[in-house]
Formats: structure tokens, C-alpha cells, sequence
């Protein structure tokens, strides 16, 4: 009967290979995963309160309504898992950053606690109705959380809108535009132009690569390539946007060439003074006539008209 003397000393040898890599994957694991230990806490998490304390049915950020001038108030938890305390910083950020005020604003979380830290929002007085974001900041063990805010400001929104200070120089016109109003605006541009001879530019209404925050001001410019060389000009900008909003402005300018004036522009120079020589001429004439014919003197009452003289001559003649 045969031995099985190989199975035997096999056994051993792979019971080894096992507890051998076992030994060697415990031998790699990071101590700050075994254990925290003493030093900077890590891990440590910022989030709106509610939910449990591993994240069910955590709200993704904190959502705050109401009017200008009210205070809204709301709860952020910080959870330190560590075995040791955690002392945070909490500050607003954002465009509501201002607005944010705590109960404390540095706050200190014992070993694996939570702690629920009360907030207040102040909506000032003068804020746009309208959605501003903001987030809260904290600070701790070298690191940070931010938790995002999300405000929603009611009240009745008003769009105004106004074009300024437009100028019209050589081939570029300037202008700017202000919101007036307190709700954000997208403006579309109509550009013409009139000059001595009629519609120099005639461009439709088209909307700006912008949007205007309420009570922001922008200089633009609209580029006029095919400006004339010799004319008088009005050029008149009108803006509009959503919600009714509504403006127009214009500006003159005298285009002239620049001295000495030769060739082409010798020749315009010469036909508008031909032309406006004309028109005086025919105004005068027209007023000279009807002055002529006001100041005459009228027939008197014994003069008679060569004519009817004359006929009555050859009447008598004739008897």
C-alpha cells in the first residue's frame, strides 16, 4: 500500500504561504487607518444639518427664502470622527457671505461628536428679489468644508434700463449702458444713422454678448467701418430688454476731411456748395416774388389799365 508521506509535508508548507501573506497585508496597512492616535484629527465632515450622522437623507445644501429685511436662520453640523477634539472656524462666503452671522464663530467638536452650530441670514433692506448663492466656510486640522447656501429673495422685480453718454467718433460710436432696475438684464442693440442725404446705417435690433447685473454700468462700442467721409450725422441707439425695459439716445458729429482738402472730397465740398447756393437762391427768389406782389400798389379808382384805355378809344373811333 502505497504512503502518502507528499500530502503530509505539503500541508504545512501552504498553512505557512497563508499566514505569511496575511502577516505581510496587516504589515501594510497605513497607521492612520488602524488607528487615529494622537495629532491633527482627519476626516472631519461639514454639512447642512439633518439626516443621519453617516449621511442619510442629508440635504445637499442649505435653501433659505424670504423678503429684504427679514432674517432667515438655519443649522450646520460638524462631525468630527476622531479621537481627538476639533476646533473649527466658521465664516460666510460667496455673494450672501456678508449676510451670514453665527452663534460662534470658531467651535470646538469633542472626540467622535457632532455638533449642530445655529446660523442666522439677515436680508439687507436694499437686496434685489431674486436668487443669491453663498456658501459656508470652515476651517480646521488643515483643512476645510464648504456647505452651500442657496438664498431666494422675494419681492417685486423691476426692470430699467438707460443708454448714456453715446459719442460718435470717427468710425467707432460709444456708449454706455446702466441697469436701473433690480432684476438682472440681457439688452438688444438697434443702431441708426441719418445723414444730409438720407439712412447712412440701419441696423435691427440684436442682442449683446452681456448680461447686466441691476445697478451695474458698461461702456461698449459699436464699430462703423463705412463711415462717410464728408456729412452730418445723428446717430440714434435704442436698447431694450425683457420685462419692458426701454431706452434710446443719440449723438451728432460733422464729418470733414482732413485739410488740405483734394480730390474726392474737393468735389463733395464743391457740390454741397452748389447745392446749398441753389436752395438759398430759390429761397430768396420765392421771397423776393411774394414781397413783390404783397407791396405793390393797387390801381386807383380814376386810373384805368392801358387796355381797357385802349378800347375804349377804338370803340369811340368806330361811332
Amino acid at each position: 500500500m502505497p504512503q502518502s508521506t507528499p500530502y503530509v509535508h505539503r500541508r504545512p508548507f501552504a498553512l505557512a504561504v497563508l499566514f505569511g501573506a496575511l502577516l505581510l497585508s496587516l504589515l501594510v496597512v497605513p497607521p492612520a487607518a488602524a488607528d487615529d492616535g494622537p495629532g491633527t484629527p482627519a476626516g472631519w465632515t461639514a454639512r447642512p444639518a439633518g439626516g443621519g450622522s453617516a449621511g442619510e437623507d442629508a440635504r445637499p445644501y442649505v435653501y433659505l427664502e424670504g423678503t429684504p429685511g427679514t432674517v432667515l436662520q438655519d443649522r450646520v453640523s460638524v462631525t468630527n470622527p476622531a479621537r481627538t477634539p476639533l476646533t473649527v472656524r466658521l465664516r460666510g462666503d460667496g455673494p450672501a457671505g456678508p449676510w451670514f452671522r453665527f452663534a460662534a464663530d470658531t467651535v470646538t467638536v469633542p472626540a467622535r461628536t457632532r455638533a449642530d452650530v445655529p446660523f442666522a441670514l439677515a436680508v439687507p433692506r436694499d437686496a434685489v428679489p431674486g436668487g443669491v448663492a453663498g456658501e459656508i466656510l470652515t476651517v480646521g486640522g488643515g483643512e476645510e468644508g464648504r456647505v452651500p447656501v442657496r438664498v431666494r429673495v422675494g419681492g417685486p422685480s423691476l426692470a430699467a434700463l438707460t443708454v448714456e453718454d453715446v459719442e460718435v467718433s470717427g468710425r467707432t460710436i460709444r456708449y454706455a449702458l446702466v441697469n436701473r432696475g433690480n432684476a438682472p438684464l440681457r439688452p438688444r442693440l438697434s443702431v441708426r444713422a441719418e445723414g444730409a442725404f438720407g439712412t447712412l446705417l440701419d441696423r435691427q435690433a440684436r442682442p449683446l454678448p452681456l448680461e447686466l447685473a441691476p445697478g451695474r454700468r458698461v461702456e461698449l462700442t459699436e464699430p462703423w467701418p463705412d463711415a462717410p467721409a464728408l456729412d452730418s450725422v445723428t446717430v440714434r441707439l435704442r436698447v431694450t430688454a425683457e420685462g419692458g425695459a426701454r431706452d434710446e439716445a443719440a449723438a451728432s458729429a460733422a464729418y470733414v476731411p482732413p485739410a488740405p482738402v483734394t480730390g474726392a472730397g474737393l468735389l463733395a465740398l464743391g457740390v454741397l456748395a452748389v447745392l446749398g447756393a441753389r436752395a438759398y437762391r430759390r429761397g430768396r427768389w420765392r421771397t423776393g416774388t411774394s414781397a413783390a406782389a404783397a407791396t405793390a400798389p393797387a390801381p386807383g379808382p380814376d386810373k384805368q389799365p392801358a387796355e381797357e384805355e385802349r378800347h375804349l378809344e377804338t370803340a369811340g373811333a368806330e361811332s
